[in-house]
């Protein structure tokens, strides 16, 4: 199996600064504000190592680690199982997210030859003349092999289960960035597991990488995607534009906005699907970090192709003079 340790870049793009901390609480302020209702996030200790302070996650490959479970399978999803019966769903929900990074893309392979140029002048540009990453890159044969581990460990992990317990241990519901790197890895890590026509994986703006002006966070139009997945079994949320409306040349959006795009994902998850345990999102690095921020994890590098499950508490906050 081919490893998706992080490389420095990666350890140095996870890192969630205090001012990006401050920024994203001001804004989150700003957004409960103006809600009547909104979840609160935290994560529920000793389930998974990469939660641990200790754990280090420059040398961590999660695959190798039976993704960094403490407790037994059984266990964890006993926990799950018996932590949502005990609970209301209209006010506290229990939930086991796996977050999934695409594996490499090509615009991977041209960021690491020279991330310094890469950040100055390529990142604006669509090709070099050798490689093209934007709009919507495509995965390299690498990248493709990275998924196809992710498939093999979970292969490995439901044999080493009770098979009465594996359909209890797969997600249920499927979210996924609209890029065709993060929606190819999605099929390559569940092919033969899950039945993509049955789960319907939803394609939603959510999820996607940091918008605006990096060409490799353009995607596609609506019209390409649907035709290359809606065969295989993916659906649009409500609301999917044709055009890419979101990405401008002008400006690109903070982590702290990200991370609040990515907390408008969570609050529908949780108000929409009370009844799905576990759940896959399968998006990119600096996304898998506001998705970390969001739900109350530690800072948490993700390697091309790597997957980190959180265990997640969501309590509803209720303002009663909301107006």
């Amino acid at each position: 199996m081919s490893k998706s340790i992080p490389t420095k870049n990666d350890i140095k793009d996870s890192q969630i600064t205090d001012k990006v901390r401050q920024n994203y609480t001001k804004l989150l302020q700003k957004y409960n504000s103006h809600v009547s209702s909104h979840w609160e996030f935290s994560v529920v200790p000793g389930i998974f190592k990469q939660s641990l302070e200790e754990t280090d996650d420059s040398t961590f490959d999660c695959i190798h680690e039976h993704f960094g479970i403490i407790p037994t399978w059984d266990e964890i999803i006993n926990q799950l199982h018996t932590l949502n019966a005990q609970s209301d769903p209209e006010h506290v929900q229990y939930k086991l997210f796996f977050l999934a990074r695409h594996g490499e893309g090509y615009h991977n392979v041209k960021h690491d030859r020279d991330p310094l140029e890469w950040r100055e002048k390529w990142n604006r540009l669509y090709t070099d003349g050798e490689i093209t990453w934007g709009p919507d890159p495509e995965l390299t044969k690498l990248g493709e092999d990275q998924a196809r581990d992710n498939n093999k460990a979970w292969k490995c992990e439901l044999i080493n289960n009770d098979k009465r317990y594996w359909k209890l241990i797969l997600p249920t519901r499927f979210f996924v960035s609209p890029f065709s790197r993060s929606i190819d890895t999605l099929i390559l890590t569940w092919r033969d597991i899950v039945d993509l026509k049955v789960v319907r994986p939803i394609v939603q703006e959510s999820w996607r990488e940091l918008i605006g002006v990096v060409t490799c966070n353009q995607r596609s139009t609506k019209s390409v995607i649907a035709k290359k997945y809606e065969p295989l079994g993916f659906e649009f949320e409500n609301g999917f534009e044709e055009d890419d409306v979101l990405w401008t040349t002008e400006r690109r959006e903070s982590i702290a906005e990200q991370a609040i795009r990515q907390n408008d994902g969570f609050q529908e998850i949780f108000n929409d699907y009370p009844n799905d345990e576990i759940i896959s999102i399968t998006s990119h690095k600096i996304s898998i970090g506001g998705q970390l921020l969001v739900l109350g994890h530690r800072s948490f590098a993700i390697g091309t192709g790597g997957m980190i499950p959180v265990f997640v508490k969501g309590v509803k906050v209720i303002k009663s003079n909301h107006r």
